[in-house]
């Protein structure tokens, strides 16, 4: 499916200059013993495999074109960790460690490598959003206990829709020359109150 979709906006558009790996779910449990494996896999394949299978299957695009941007969500979960979700935080952990290696894969000057994507201009960084207001999390957010979660947060909010946008479109785009390997938490400063 994903050779289909990637097949199909190439025949469309003739080339693919951006990937936005934006795919996620998220499977609670009440700690690791009642975590099944199969939470475990829907999770890991949804949020992680998806993100290694497009990046694979476009950057051969990109290399040919010589030009290309990745940009992977991630999430300050896959930063902190949280009880309950050893299966998100360890995809989102495993997105910030693929794009950093991607990173290296670009940046590597051997030519021994056989996935040396150095002379061909791709860049791949990722964004580590905090808690947003979003159909995934909404429930939750809605939830009592929520204002503890809210406190958690310097800014005493949760993120809205557009509060990313400047990030990803500077990571998408041609003011992005120098960046590449960097994850960017977009948090309401979340984490800096750990």
């Amino acid at each position: 499916s994903i050779k289909n979709a990637i097949k199909a906006v190439v025949d469309h558009f003739g080339k693919i200059d951006i990937l936005v790996n934006n795919a996620g779910v998220v499977e609670y449990s009440s700690g690791l013993h009642d975590h099944t494996t199969a939470q475990w896999d829907k999770v890991l394949d949804t949020d992680l495999k998806g993100v290694f299978l497009m990046a694979r299957e476009v950057s051969t695009i990109m290399m040919k074109q010589k030009y290309g941007r990745i940009v992977s969500m991630s999430s300050v979960v896959g930063v902190m960790g949280n009880a309950g979700q050893v299966n998100y935080a360890a995809s989102k952990s495993g997105i910030i460690g693929m794009t950093m290696s991607l990173a290296r894969e670009v940046g590597s000057l051997t030519k021994a490598m056989a996935g040396d994507l150095a002379p061909y201009g791709i860049l791949v960084n990722a964004i580590a959003p905090g808690v947003y207001d979003t159909e995934m999390t909404h429930d939750a957010l809605d939830a009592p206990g929520s204002l503890v979660l809210k406190n958690r947060v310097a800014l005493k909010r949760f993120g809205r829709e557009g509060e990313m946008n400047g990030a990803l479109i500077y990571f998408a785009s041609d003011a992005c020359t120098y960046t590449t390997g960097q994850l960017l938490v977009i948090d309401g400063g979340m984490t800096s109150m750990l």
